[in-house]
């Protein structure tokens, strides 16, 4: 594949953000793109495929089909892998890992299946060099991802490598952090822009503060991490270089600011902050969200609080929830507050009505973000 010859990608994104990742596509230089549950599929060059690794906030891997095909068991499933020619894509020395997704399809083992392809593409190896690729699990040099349906199979090499989210910043680890595309989505969800303050009055380590401060500051989020394109044989480093050298947009001074109760979050949130280089533009202060106050008249609230999947108990939650609910009614007017949690008893405890419900979902567990426009004397249920 030529730097400007176009192939087909599929990049993938936690659900509820498809819309949020099709404009990233789409600014990257796409053709042919489209959101479908889980991602988006689109057509586009290296180029295209370097510039969305690179800076895309929302996707989690980019991945680069190879293969598509029929199938009814096993033996087509090998037979199809077996078909490419892998040895185009990498050197037989690279290590690697297969990865199985299937939805309605007829195979009664994944487990297998993952085999059969790890076999197929082993062999056609041996066949062309007399040697197989080392299979390696925890960080292989090449990442194959097969998705099959009921009768149809698609196969993919990895040009992301690790998953976009882990962008190499995050320093001091804190209970439960969101990850950090899943963040970005919900800060872009909110439509802050960097004129406006932002705040997290339960912080913990900083996630959704330093997304935004990236985000402000124009910081490419995978400007600290390495990706699985460099592995493949038809990496350009002359268009990844030209893609590194493209000028960002102009970075804005925002004005953040962060809160947590626990000592060990607040540092994690300070590491965070250092490592991503967005501390100066960041007020951190140990607080409870019941007590303090807003940081200025208007501005975004955006927080997500313990829902008893990551902690606190139910009985807990449904005290803690009207506790805020009063807390942002009082010290809040003219703020739009939004509350990502997973707990759907939310919007009747906190006795506020939510403007707008966004669905989300944090990995397999269905979540909501809560839309709240705080006007004095307006909005109590």
């Amino acid at each position: 594949m030529s730097s400007s010859r176009s192939s087909r990608f599929f990049a993938t994104a936690p659900r509820g953000l498809e819309a949020l990742l099709l404009a990233e596509v789409k600014s990257a230089g796409a053709t042919d793109s489209a959101a479908v549950p889980g991602g988006v599929t689109f057509s586009g060059t290296w180029e295209t495929c370097y510039r969305l690794n690179l800076w895309s906030r929302i996707a989690s891997r980019v991945l680069w089909r190879v293969a598509e095909f029929d199938y009814r068991n096993e033996v087509d499933l090998y037979a199809a892998v077996h078909r490419v020619d892998w040895t185009k894509f990498f050197a037989v020395q690279k290590t690697i890992r297969v990865n199985v997704t299937a939805q309605r399809s007829p195979l009664k083992s994944l487990e297998f299946a993952t085999l059969r392809i790890k076999d197929a593409v082993c062999d056609r190896f041996r066949e062309a060099t007399g040697r197989r690729p080392d299979v390696e699990r925890t960080a292989p040099d090449v990442r194959i991802h097969a998705f099959l349906e009921s009768d149809k199979g698609q196969v993919y090499l990895d040009t992301s490598g690790e998953p976009l989210f882990k962008r190499g910043w995050r320093a001091g680890h804190a209970d439960a952090p969101l990850r950090e595309n899943l963040a970005a989505g919900i800060i872009k969800l909110t439509g802050w822009h960097p004129g406006e303050p932002l705040l997290d009055p339960m912080c913990g380590g900083a996630t959704l503060l330093v997304e935004a401060g990236t985000m402000a500051r124009g910081r490419a989020p995978g400007a600290k991490r390495s990706f699985g394109f460099s592995n493949l044989l038809s990496f350009k480093r002359e268009v990844w270089e030209a893609v590194l050298n493209e000028e960002a947009a102009s970075p804005a001074n925002p004005s953040l600011h962060g809160s947590d109760t626990e000592p060990k979050a607040l540092n994690a949130a300070r590491r965070n902050l250092a490592a991503a280089g967005v501390e100066r533009w960041v007020t951190l202060e140990r607080s409870d969200v019941l007590e303090r106050a807003a940081p200025a008249p208007s501005g975004v609230l955006v927080m997500n609080p313990p829902y008893g999947e990551r902690m606190g108990s139910p009985e807990e939650l449904a005290e803690f929830y009207p506790r805020l609910g009063n807390a942002l009614k009082q010290r809040f007017a003219g703020w739009r507050c939004y509350i990502f949690t997973a707990d759907m008893r939310l919007p009747k405890l906190i006795r506020l009505q939510p403007s707008r419900r966004t669905p989300l979902w944090n990995g397999a567990l269905e979540c909501r973000l809560y839309e709240f426009l705080i006007v004095s004397g307006s909005n109590r249920r």
